[in-house]
Parts: C-alpha cells; structure tokens; sequence
C-alpha cells in the first residue's frame, strides 16, 4: 500500500548515474531456456510487518506454481528503502524484481534500470485498466505495473465530529469555503485540544490544487506546468486554516508530522479531517477505533466533476534491466498482476486491482473497509478526469521540498508568493540537472 509519507529522501544521483550509464550499453538477456531451468531472483519491497507476512505468503504460492522459480525476499522500510535500492542498482546488483513507485518510475526508467515490460512475451496486459498501464509508461516504455489503483481523499473521523456536534457535509457538493467553515468548527468545540483538519501539504495536495485551476505541476514532457500565481494561492489556502484555526498552530503541525500514526493527532482522534490514500482506510480505523468516513476533495464551485482527483497506482511491479532472468521476472511479475491465487493474497492493501476480473473474483472476501474502499472508488469513477503525467526524471524529491516551503509559510518566513516562486525556481533546477 501507500505508506504515510515519511523522509522522500532524494535519489542518490551520483553514483546511481554511472551505473545508470552503463546500463543504457545493454540489458539482461534470456537465455531461451528459462522456462525449464532452475532460477532464483531477488524481490525487493517496501512495507510493514503485515505486508511481509503478506508478500511471503505469495512468494510461497508462486513457487509452488513455478518449483523451478525461487524468491530470494528483500524486504524494507520506506525511510531507507530508496537509498539502498540507488546504492545497489549503482553497484550493478540491483533485485530482479522491484516494488517500484511513481515518483521513481521516470528516474530509474529513464536512466535504463528498469525492464522495458511491453517487450515480455510473458506479461499479458490485455485485461489491465489502460490509465493504470499509462501510469507506469514512459518515454514509450511500460516500466512497471500497477499493484492497484488508489485515490486522495479526505478521512473524516466520525468520533470527532460527533463530539463536536458537526454534520459531517456532502462531499458531492461542498466546496473550499464549506471545508474551512466545517474545519473551524470542530476546532472551536476542541478548544485547543481537538482541530478541525490536518494542512494537507504533499505533493497530491498541490497536484489537486493545481488541476482545480487546469494546471498540472508537470507537463507531458517532462517540465512545470502551473503559474506561480496559482501556487501561491495554495500557500495562501493552507495560511488561511492556520490563522482561522481551522488548522493546529504550525508548532504542533510540525510535530505532528514526525509522529506514527499510533501517535499521531488523527491517529489519537484528535483531528476530524486529514488527507490520505484510500487504501489506508482500513488502517486508519483500527488505529482510531473510529468509523471513518471517505470524503471527495472540496472544489472551487462545488462540483464533484471540477474537483481534481484522479486514480492513482499505489505502487507498481517493475524488473531490473539488469536482470540475468528477465523471462522469470516477467513470470513472476506477471503472476502478481494476473493471477487469482495472487489476488486473494494480496487483496487490496497495494490498492484496488487494476484487472477487473482479480476484483469480483475476490469481492465476496474482503473485508467491510476494503469492499468500502471499491465501492468508493467505483462511486467517484464519472467525475475522475485523466491521471497527471508521470513525475519526470529529477522529479523524487519535490515532496519534501513543497513541505519545506509549507513550513515557511506557516511559520511566516515566507510570504505565499515567495514560496511559489523559490519552489518553481528550485524544481526547475532539480530537473534541469538531472537531464
């Protein structure tokens, strides 16, 4: 699934590059015979205890598929994961099989570390959702396939509200205005102890932001794609629910953003509203002991249908270039995507399957929150517009600098303005060296 963002820490370019330039000389090769002979390839994720425990469950049901096939498990965490996956895919050992996310998929994609996967005869990509198999392109190349389909929303923590005394609103309708004043509510009956919404300051945030003003932050090749005016407004949005105390002081918000979920002020049911994936839905209530509500994001005007949202791949299958077992890799990959032995393992935790036919094979077993989740999801699908183009090359780190420029401007050290121009300055840098 998609894990609460934590540190993006930024892709190691420096060592990355060479070995990356030495991989556009030449991939892995199948040695024909792949098929039949016994192989063995390293499978590298990210993830929780449940998801390992999930993952190797899998892996066992593969290789009892494929007893000439064996999974040689990578597991890790995300705060350290893309380190270590730069690390070895410079050394020229990366794993055959990568869980992979977007914000990656250009990177190592287009630096040729990754499978070209449309050239597998192993792969059938016939029953996948085609927006899903555009999320994982790029350049012309599939580099990886969606695990299942995601959207933004907005958890509504029923506890709070009801201890508020605040009617939870109709997402169909409700706009900016209607969010703020629902917000500030919750907080004035809190008193200082309950708030009404998290800032909401990640990268899909401003994303939403900026398609609600038929803008993108990235183009389709490659570059900005949004007026500093229009980001400026988003900064002056997220102030605007500090000085209303819709928000928590920025003290408290910074604290809170170092906090597990366990510890968190959602998490401890003392924020009514917080931006999350709608696959942690399940989580999110476990944690709060509460009924959590899924909201749509607000608009302008108040249509659903102008509101910016979008699916979007959890994660993705991808495979090393470098793999000496591209045919097994495919195999495997494959597998995960196509298989329903696979789907009744995995469900929905990376997102709702983007093959349709894994869905109702597994609709009967999901749990209440999940079968809520594709309800959810099938419910918003007429107001969903096309998915924002891929995150270019250079682009893996701009999560962590639009929460920078967030602090700054609630911490009044940068007017919006200010930031939207330092932050469009600082992206086009990042992206233009990494060309």
């Amino acid at each position: 699934m998609t894990i609460p963002t934590l540190s993006r820490r930024k892709f190691q370019l420096g060592a990355a590059a060479v070995a990356f330039s030495l991989l556009a000389t030449g991939c892995g090769t199948s040695s024909g015979s792949e098929s039949n002979e016994e192989v063995t390839l390293r499978f590298a994720w990210w993830g929780n205890e449940y998801l390992n425990a999930q993952t190797e469950k899998v892996i066992d049901a593969f290789e009892a598929e494929h007893p000439n096939i064996k999974i040689e498990s990578e597991p890790g965490e995300w705060g350290s994961y893309w380190d270590k996956l730069a690390t070895k895919t410079a050394a020229n050992d990366a794993p055959d099989v990568i869980q992979m996310d977007q914000k990656y998929i250009a990177e190592y994609g287009g630096r040729a570390a990754l499978l070209d996967l449309s050239k597998q005869e192993g792969i059938d990509t016939s029953k996948l959702d085609k927006e899903a198999l555009a999320s994982g392109q790029y350049d012309g190349a599939q580099y990886g396939l969606s695990t299942g389909q995601n959207a933004y929303v907005i958890m509504a923590n029923t506890k709070v509200f009801e201890a508020a005394n605040v009617p939870i609103p109709d997402d169909t309708t409700w706009t900016w205005d209607e969010f703020m004043e629902t917000a500030s509510k919750i907080s004035a009956a809190g008193d200082g102890k309950n708030y009404g919404a998290a800032y909401g300051s990640n990268e899909a945030d401003l994303i939403i932001w900026l398609r609600q003003h038929g803008e993108n932050l990235y183009s389709q090749d490659g570059n900005l794609d949004f007026d500093t005016a229009t980001a400026a407004s988003f900064w002056e949005r997220l102030k605007e629910q500090r000085d209303s105390k819709a928000s928590p002081p920025a003290t408290v918000a910074t604290e809170d953003s170092g906090a597990g979920l366990e510890e968190s002020l959602f998490g401890t049911n003392r924020v009514g509203m917080a931006w999350w994936w709608t696959n942690q839905l399940g989580s999110l209530e476990s944690t709060t002991g509460s009924s959590i509500k899924m909201l749509r994001a607000p608009s302008i005007d108040g249509s659903a249908a102008e509101n910016g949202m979008y699916y979007k791949p959890t994660m993705f299958w991808s495979a090393s270039s470098r793999s000496k077992h591209p045919e097994a890799a495919s195999t495997f990959i494959n597998y995960l995507a196509n298989s329903p032995e696979a789907g009744a393992i995995l469900m929905t935790d990376r997102g709702v399957p983007t093959n349709p036919e894994i869905v109702e094979s597994i609709t009967t077993s999901l749990k209440p929150a999940d079968t809520t989740v594709v309800g959810f999801l099938k419910d918003i699908a007429p107001d969903i517009k096309e998915a924002p183009p891929v995150p270019p090359v250079g682009a893996g780190s701009v999560q962590n600098v639009i929460k920078r420029y967030t602090d700054e401007v609630l911490y009044d050290h940068l007017s919006p303005q200010a930031a939207a121009e330092a932050f469009k300055k600082e992206v086009e840098g990042m992206l233009a060296s990494a060309r």
